[in-house]
């Protein structure tokens, strides 16, 4: 995310602005030269909110522990069968 928009930016073009967050993810809010908010799309809340769910999840993350300590390795989902 590199789209920083003025607040009076946004009051004028707000439409534009919502695409293009919906577009790059994420744009910058800014007043007086500083980010005070963002404009993030559906699909990244979507995606923050998943990480936090996963992250949020002990047994989650003990195995994603194991797996970045090469204790344990993915298998291909074939092997689950098609039912």
């Amino acid at each position: 995310m590199n789209s920083t928009v003025t607040i009076s930016e946004l009051q004028a073009k707000a439409p534009h602005f919502v695409r293009e967050a919906e577009k790059q993810g994420a744009l910058s809010i800014a007043r007086h030269g500083h980010t005070v908010a963002f404009l993030v799309s559906r699909e990244r809340m979507e995606a923050i909110i998943e990480t936090l769910e996963i992250m949020g999840n002990p047994n989650a993350m003990k195995a994603i522990r194991a797996y970045e300590a090469g204790k344990v390795k993915f298998k291909d989902a074939s092997c689950l069968g098609e039912d």
